[in-house]
């Protein structure tokens, strides 16, 4: 039994450990910005090997504390749960580049909670059974609650209440539909479960659809789709620009858990229950398509419209997933991990723009310049090419091979290719406004003899590795989409996967 699963959750655990020892013994900031950088690196190479263990099919299944998978606590690790625990290892290195220019210093226990985010953000890529993805949850959103409303106040503040509310609301149902889940199949393993849920007496299918919807419905709240996405915007236009960064990446739990837990449960192995409320995601993710694109037109600070192309990322994915194809979910975790990338490039540059301003922020608004612009506009005008899925970047690999495999139903393809273009449109106006078009009566966003402010090697560098990755993904494309097909493969034929679990036999026992 390879011990490799268990890595990504302890690494961080540990690391943050240290952090807090660091912390409490007032060494200053350098150790935990030592400890945190040890951390990523020893992460990112774990997540490496994980990638390549599993490439083949192979399903890495771990029995925490040598019990059986139906009675104890096991992760596993295959192509799409590893492919997202390196997403998150190489968002992670962006972000804390970014934060260690200087913001680290005012949140207190920014690193800690850093770690603590990243272990519950693996955890539940790689948890098997469903009640460790609440365990996990819990663990992300508690810390993402501390990177949040460290050192805030004002509307920060307000954000940072609303998006709480908001989760712990979604939890308290999460925990409902697992003791349901529970006590009707007497396992919360997904391949047991996957399992009873087939064999399921008919006068237990209600409940255990009640249930299937709880989860779904805290999925979904999770993913930021209609109707529950109104707390997104506000959340991460306020918070501060690494920890937008980072949180980009957190529709995609959910959008994760919505394909992992729907495909294995109520697949086509499922009886009665095969596709259960799968049919509804469509429509709400295309309706959740144009209200994202709409906000993106709508969007006044740079930082507002780039909350909402996170959430046209997530409508989009869950377009391509709720089709169910192998075309479609290939396409989609490819887009997946490029709009995760591109989306938190644009969070760091609305945060250079900003500081640069001045008082003016990063409002398009008022036609004020900004002083020094020319490697911010660069910086932007690659990631809005890349957003907008133009060529020759990797946004537009993703749309490209989106609208090819849903060509078939043309007016999904007609919407996909019209929030395209509202897109384009809202990204090439927030440029024009904040790089090129100032009205000549403009007054300077500073002083004439200001200089402006000083750009951060740290923040620069995070920036352009972000952006980096979307050409690196555009120039490795056949290699990943070659991948993520194979990943869309294997969960749209979850027996194997299933069968690979149950056999895994505790240490004591294997042959």
């Amino acid at each position: 039994m390879s011990h490799l699963p268990l890595l990504p959750i302890l690494v961080p655990l540990f690391a943050a450990a240290l952090a807090l020892f660091a912390e409490h013994r007032r060494f200053g900031m350098v150790p935990q910005r030592v400890i945190a950088g040890v951390s990523l690196a020893v992460q990112l190479v774990v997540a490496i090997c994980l990638l390549r263990a599993v490439a083949d099919g192979t399903v890495l299944v771990y029995l925490l504390g040598d019990w059986p998978a139906r009675l104890g606590i096991s992760l596993m690790a295959d192509r799409l749960s590893a492919m997202m625990v390196l997403v998150s290892a190489l968002l992670a290195v962006a972000c804390l580049l970014h934060a260690g220019a200087g913001w680290d210093r005012r949140a207190p226990h920014f690193h800690a909670f850093f770690q603590f985010q990243l272990m519950g953000l693996n955890g539940a890529f790689l948890t098997g059974d469903l009640f460790n993805l609440f365990v996990f949850f819990e663990v992300l959103l508690i810390a993402s609650y501390g990177l949040m409303l460290s050192g805030g106040r004002g509307d920060r503040m307000r954000a940072g209440f609303h998006y709480v509310s908001v989760n712990i609301a979604a939890s308290t149902l999460f925990l409902m539909a697992l003791g349901l889940l529970y006590g009707l199949l007497g396992s919360l393993n997904m391949a047991e479960m996957s399992m009873k849920v087939a064999q399921a007496p008919a006068a237990d299918l209600p409940l255990i659809q009640a249930a299937a919807g709880l989860l779904l419905l805290v999925f979904c709240t999770k993913a930021a789709l209609l109707p529950m996405y109104l707390w997104l915007p506000q959340t991460y236009a306020h918070a501060p620009a690494a920890v937008a960064a980072l949180f980009a990446i957190m529709t995609k739990v959910g959008l994760y858990a919505v394909l992992r837990v729907c495909l294995l449960l109520f697949g086509a192995s499922a009886g009665a229950l095969a596709g259960f409320a799968w049919d509804w995601l469509l429509p709400a993710g295309v309706v959740t398509l144009v209200l994202a694109s709409l906000g993106v037109m709508a969007a006044v600070r740079l930082r507002a419209l780039a909350a909402y192309l996170v959430l046209v990322s997530a409508a989009t994915l869950f377009i391509a997933f709720a089709l169910a194809r192998e075309g479609t979910i290939g396409a989609g975790l490819y887009y997946l991990a490029h709009s995760t990338f591109a989306g938190a490039s644009l969070f760091l540059i609305a945060d250079l723009v900003r500081r640069r301003r001045g008082e003016d922020g990063d409002r398009g608004d008022r036609g004020l310049p900004v002083p020094a612009k020319t490697l911010p506009g660069l910086m932007f005008l690659i990631a809005a090419v890349s957003l907008a899925g133009l060529p020759p970047l990797s946004g537009f690999v993703g749309k490209l091979l989106l609208l090819m495999a849903t060509i078939e139903q043309r007016w999904v393809w007609m919407v996909l290719l019209a929030s395209s273009f509202l897109v384009l449109v809202g990204m090439a106006r927030a440029g024009t406004r904040l790089f090129w078009r100032v009205p000549p009566d403009a007054a300077p966003a500073m002083p004439a003899d200001a200089p402006p402010a000083p750009a951060r090697t740290l923040e620069t560098a995070a920036t352009l590795l972000l952006l980096g990755y979307g050409v690196a993904m555009a120039l490795a494309a056949a290699p990943i989409l070659d991948y993520t097909r194979a990943a869309a493969t294997q969960l749209l034929s979850p027996a194997a996967y299933v069968e690979q679990v149950r056999a895994q036999l505790p240490a004591m026992r294997a042959p």
